[in-house]
């Protein structure tokens, strides 16, 4: 049985590699052409700001969309990048939704030189030996708690109104690549990037502990509507309106 496992995770290992080697530029003479560098470029505004049309990039980056297409399909075929339906969320407007690339699992691991399997390792360890479900419950909330204080001296120093975009700044600060934007009846809170998705996705109490400490930071329910963890593009929690003199509330789940 060793076998074939053994086979499959070579196989993680040489495209992991091949996506880094497609961003890195490696070989040297792939530097002198500046491709690597803009492809690179491409990549990380997608890593920040998530699927992104070739118009949304072409702005961005100050490229045609015509270059923007032709580094698009190049990281397509090294797998660092892949093309998807553009998500809507709430009601769809007519006409074919947009065309959007998102990174791959492999183009986050070019990017994140992560040690997932030992975190997973040491979860699964706690889980065993310490409690099961709930002791890893308790060691999420423990480290979301500790992560949280930059986050809350963050939030204090604005009013309700700025709460999302300052826990956005926080959360950007620690790679998050988070973003707040304007949403129906109030926010929405995107982390275009997370450090721990292959982890999470073995272990949900990370994304249901941040979820609940989002809560209690911004003063109001929220709810996480999707994670890069089940397989979406971006992190994306609702912020309803904050009203100054609104409690904390329990912080709601990701429905997947």
């Amino acid at each position: 049985m060793s076998g074939p496992e053994e086979l499959r995770n070579n196989g993680v290992v040489k495209n992991v590699g091949e996506a880094r080697e497609a961003l890195t530029g490696t070989p040297q003479e792939e530097f002198a052409t500046g491709e690597r560098s803009t492809r690179n470029r491409v990549a990380r505004s997608i890593l920040d700001h998530g699927p992104s049309t070739v118009a949304e990039l072409a702005g961005r980056l100050g490229l045609t969309q015509a270059a923007v297409r032709r580094h698009l399909d190049a990281l397509v075929a090294d797998d660092v990048v892949e093309a998807r339906e553009q998500r809507v969320y709430g009601t769809r407007t007519r006409g074919r939704p947009a065309k959007v690339f998102a990174l791959t699992d492999c183009g986050r691991d070019a990017f994140d030189q992560s040690y997932d399997k030992l975190a997973a390792d040491a979860l699964r360890w706690i889980a065993e030996h310490e409690g099961g479900p709930g002791a890893v419950s308790a060691f999420a909330r423990a480290r979301i708690a500790a992560q949280a204080r930059a986050y809350r001296e963050a939030i204090e120093r604005v009013t309700p109104e700025k709460r999302a975009e300052a826990l956005a700044k926080a959360l950007s600060a620690d790679g998050y690549a988070a973003t707040a934007r304007s949403a129906p009846v109030g926010e929405q809170l995107c982390q275009h990037h997370c450090p721990v998705a292959h982890v999470a996705e073995q272990y949900p109490q990370l994304c249901e502990a941040e979820t609940e400490i989002f809560a209690e930071l911004l003063g109001t329910h929220v709810q996480r509507l999707a994670t890069i963890a089940h397989g979406d593009g971006v992190c994306t929690t609702f912020i309803p309106k904050i009203s100054t003199d609104a409690p904390a509330s329990t912080a709601g789940r990701n429905p997947a």
